[in-house]
């Protein structure tokens, strides 16, 4: 085999190679979701959420702090102090929701959020999903399930299509 030939030899591979390798849609985004999480300053659950219209990241949020107050990972986690378990007592919380918080920077960016998808770590709890539907987010992709079956029948009624993500199968 001559020079040239066996370099693009090397070459087509290569191409083959980083062609199997590419993220699927939902795939790109998740892991998008699962890096802003990394930012959460929760002590219990590192949630990220990234909204996305047409292909495109329009905010991203996690869960922490109110903007200008103390941290959890700071202070200690009030719901872990009182023993509240998962899924209830959202109130109890100190923390604005991963979802919340890419819904409202939408609004303080003057965002328009009818129609987009919802990419997140956790299942939205109850709270989140009264957000998610008034928002105008018609569908939304999470990892990891959430102990809140009524923001289920929510989406369901509200007609908000959910699907909880499962890693590798088809690309797209």
């Amino acid at each position: 085999m001559c020079y040239f030939s066996s370099n693009l030899y090397i070459f087509v591979s290569l191409c083959s190679f980083m062609l199997d390798e590419r993220l699927s849609v939902d795939e790109y985004f998740v892991e998008i979701a699962e890096t802003v999480a990394k930012r959460s300053t929760c002590l219990r659950n590192k949630v990220g959420a990234v909204l996305v219209r047409d292909g495109r990241i329009l905010t991203t949020g996690y869960n922490g702090a109110p903007r200008g107050l103390v941290h959890c990972l700071d202070i200690g986690c009030i719901r872990n102090i009182q023993n509240i378990p998962s899924g209830t007592m959202h109130e109890k919380c100190r923390a604005v929701h991963a979802e919340q918080n890419a819904i409202i920077q939408a609004a303080v960016h003057g965002v328009q959020t009818s129609g987009s998808t919802l990419y997140c770590t956790h299942q939205p709890c109850i709270l989140c999903t009264k957000m998610i539907i008034n928002a105008g987010i018609k569908h939304v992709i999470y990892v990891k399930a959430y102990p809140d079956p009524d923001s289920m029948s929510f989406f369901d009624e509200a007609e908000v299509t959910v699907k909880q993500y499962q890693p590798a199968g088809g690309r797209n």
